[in-house]
């Protein structure tokens, strides 16, 4: 329990600077606008949708079903709302959970010796856990990892209690159970079953290639061949349920997620997938150079024979056929039984058992395992715990390395990422195991003590730097303008934008646009890139620079619903009516087959027929606005707060004296939000039209409470006090209107005429001047302003 609590203890401690972080990246999309975590929302939710909140069979979905990870963030959720403390803490512990059961995992491989602390100490402080552990979303993967060896350790124990019936498949259950909650963590989990099977093979059993097909034949074998078939039932019946849940349908995804598969090029697509292992390989071994995203031309495409990566790409095959070899060939049986090893500067028989071919053609097959004595234990009667051989922990190693990943590889199916290192973290456990029985056997194999002391100094130096280098990465992962500005190098484009967004949200509007200029340097066509600049630039009055980007980004996704509505909306205050009108229908017409976030769009487009409407109202056609408006609410998403959208119901069935139908949407405005400034105002008004005039003062009283520095508030007010010929109230409720609002025409021209109406003419003069400085073109006559008021 030692080494478990030691590993597990270092995995804890060098997360802890993790607790402070924010959420970051894509922790915004599946925690905080992901509308499964609230309460309101049915918790069963989470299993018709994936991991993003979109429903599993929208053709826009990732179908990535995760229920279990998202049940998680619900229930921190609920328990501490939206602090990214709680969030983190749960990755950190399940880290360390996870570091311990590998360490245990490592000693039934390994022995009770260093070498366990080894693979545990490795695997804790590995560099690329990072994304998985400080990353939030990495749950799904951390998750995963923790049933993935609950289910390996349960059928380790169902493999060495074979023969007692109810013990064996008691534990058979739970390697398949463990395996089904793997799989809905994250969906590599249910590759824990092959190795499982890779373990009864090869390594409990202890076959080579060319034993295993005399091995099914043998009806002394019939409860290895039970297990395997078990193991492929289950297997199958949980990919089949997958692929049945989730519509039958593959998920698909934009160009930029994945360029290789978007190629038209079959070599280039051909040469860039195999050498992306070989990328990923390297990440595990010299992780020095992470990013949070590997998308779009973090990875250059391989497009000729000639590409010096194909190099890589040679050896890298080239090792793992070795490797392949070395863990499936059948040794001679004078080697096997005449090697010899050195631990501890001791040197003893290696323990492995030897079996003829003949023997295994002639009985049953029977585990054969290495002694303890290989990890520096000594061999007495009292410890009879048998170990397997190196080349058994190879292969082994190697199918925990490469089984997990296989779906990640493109090889297959198209995934939506390039490289994703939190993908990474099942399998950095085969290569942990794969670095530690490689130091052992170099251990092993040199003679000189000095050779021994530099093999185990320079393993555990390189603990040390892996330690090192995770803590410093950590950094990187403390709020998302830290994480972005690591990404520039390895991603320009993509981390560029993302950090423009950070930069805005901070009011640093200059370095924001130099942010988004730059994305769109490396990346031209990025369609929310364009659209981000421009939205920076219609917020600051950049009305023509703005509409250019968004055009642009309309040309680059023609579904990019939030680029015309943004293009509308300028179009509209500009006074180019039809041009808006006919921007909002098109909007409204686009449908959200195949969009990554489908709430989004439905939101986009909701805000587009609200506009519409309120276009039609300005102009006086309210049968069609109110027309719009009913077929906004038929679109609206649920994460859309629909108060303005009742409140203009409200005005438009008040404009049509529809009285009854005017107050019913004014209430339902202010049930969706209480504090509704517009809604108090339009439905005081309505009261005070019809006759309850001390409940209409309580409410421009209310809205005046809500937000004393607005001055319309104190416009409708003061109006209301004018009509009940309060004109001393009136004519202070004026001139604070005035005072607050001093640059809005329609409150000054209105204050003015108020203080007119109470006779108050030399203070109705002066603010009448002051609405002509706002609006220096515009000539009123007398019925002019009567009409205007009206």
């Amino acid at each position: 329990m030692i080494a478990e609590l030691v590993s597990s203890a270092l995995g804890l401690a060098l997360y802890l600077n993790t607790l402070s972080a924010d959420f970051c990246y894509d922790d915004s999309r599946a925690i905080k606008t992901n509308q499964d975590l609230l309460p309101e929302t049915p918790w069963t939710h989470i299993f018709y949708n994936d991991f993003w909140g979109t429903l599993l069979t929208h053709s826009g979905s990732h179908k990535s079903y995760r229920p279990l990870c998202t049940l998680s963030f619900r229930l921190n959720h609920a328990i501490g709302g939206l602090n990214p403390w709680s969030y983190h803490l749960v990755n950190v512990l399940l880290h360390a959970a996870v570091t311990g059961l590998f360490t245990s995992f490592s000693k039934i491989l390994l022995g009770d010796g260093y070498w366990t602390f080894m693979a545990g100490l490795m695997f804790a402080s590995h560099p690329i856990h990072t994304e998985a552990v400080a990353g939030i979303v990495g749950r799904a993967d951390v998750g995963a990892s923790l049933f993935f060896l609950l289910s390996l350790l349960c059928y380790i124990k169902h493999c060495s209690t074979r023969g007692y019936s109810a013990r064996t498949w008691g534990w058979f259950l739970g390697t398949g159970l463990c395996a089904g909650c793997s799989m809905l963590w994250k969906e590599q989990g249910v590759t824990v079953l092959a190795v499982s099977a890779v373990y009864d093979v090869f390594v409990f059993h202890r076959l080579k290639m060319k034993q295993i097909l005399p091995a099914i034949y043998k009806r002394k074998n019939l409860s290895l061949f039970l297990s395997i078939s078990l193991l492929t039932f289950w297997g199958t019946s949980l990919l089949g349920a997958r692929l049945y849940w989730m519509g039958n349908k593959p998920p698909s995804f934009s160009n930029s997620d994945n360029p290789a598969a978007d190629s038209d090029s079959l070599l280039a697509r051909t040469l860039t997938f195999f050498y992306l292992p070989t990328k990923n390989l390297w990440l595990l071994l010299c992780p020095d150079t992470l990013s949070f995203d590997w998308s779009m031309d973090a990875v250059p495409l391989l497009k000729t024979v000639c590409d010096w990566r194909n190099l890589h790409t040679v050896a890298f095959y080239i090792g793992l056929l070795f490797l392949a070899y070395y863990g499936l060939k059948s040794p001679s049986v004078e080697r096997e039984c005449s090697e010899k090893f050195v631990t501890n500067g001791k040197q003893n028989a290696n323990g492995h058992s030897c079996h003829s071919d003949v023997e295994y053609r002639n009985s049953e097959i029977k585990p054969s395992f290495a002694s303890k004595v290989e990890n520096g234990i000594k061999n007495n009667a009292s410890q009879r715990i048998q170990l397997p051989s190196t080349e058994n922990i190879v292969v082994l190693s190697l199918s925990l390395l490469i089984i997990p990943f296989v779906p990640a590889t493109n090889l297959f199916f198209y995934v939506g990422f390039v490289i994703a290192e939190r993908v990474l973290y099942i399998p950095s456990m085969g290569f942990c195991l794969l670095i530690t029985v490689g130091a052992r056997a170099l251990y092993v194999k040199v003679q000189k003590r000095f050779l021994k002391s530099l093999i185990f100094y320079a393993t555990a130096t390189l603990i040390v730097f892996y330690g090192l280098k995770t803590a410093i990465r950590n950094g990187d992962w403390q709020n998302e303008e830290m994480l972005y500005r690591s990404g520039i190098k390895v991603n320009p484009a993509k981390a560029w934008g993302n950090l423009g967004n950070v930069l805005k949200s901070q009011s640093k509007i200059s370095e924001a646009e130099s942010a988004y200029r730059n994305a769109l340097y490396y990346r031209s066509n990025m369609a929310d890139m364009l659209y981000n600049l421009g939205l920076l630039l219609q917020e600051n009055s950049r009305f023509a620079e703005a509409l250019h980007y968004y055009k642009l980004a309309i040309g680059s996704r023609p579904t990019l619903a939030s680029a015309y509505l943004n293009t509308g909306i300028i179009l509209m205050n500009q006074g180019k009516t039809e041009e808006a009108r006919r921007t909002f229908l098109k909007c409204s017409e686009i449908s959200d087959e195949n969009l990554k976030d489908p709430h989004a769009h439905k939101s986009s487009v909701t805000s587009c027929l609200y506009n519409l409407g309120k276009l039609y109202h300005e102009q006086g056609h309210y049968e069609d606005a109110l027309s719009v408006y009913k077929e906004a609410i038929q679109k609206m998403p649920r994460q859309f707060a629909p108060q303005s959208l009742y409140n203009m119901m409200g005005e438009a069935y008040m404009r049509l004296s529809k009285l009854p139908e005017a107050e019913h949407w004014y209430m339902e405005s202010l049930r969706s939000k209480t504090d509704h400034i517009p809604a108090h105002l339009t439905y005081g008004k309505l009261l005070a039209l019809t006759g309850r005039k001390s409940e209409a003062e309580k409410f421009f009283l209310k809205a005046i409470e809500l937000d004393p520095t607005k001055g319309n508030c104190y416009m409708h007010y003061g109006q209301f006090l004018l009509e009940e010929a309060r004109l001393i109230e009136a004519a202070e409720m004026a001139k604070k209107a005035a005072e607050l609002d001093s640059t809005e025409f329609d409150v000054v021209f209105n204050a003015a005429h108020m203080l007119r109406q109470a006779s108050l003419n030399e203070a109705a003069e002066k603010y009448y001047d002051l609405a002509a400085k706002l609006r220096p073109n515009l000539n009123l006559t007398k019925k002019e302003e009567k009409e205007y008021k009206k």
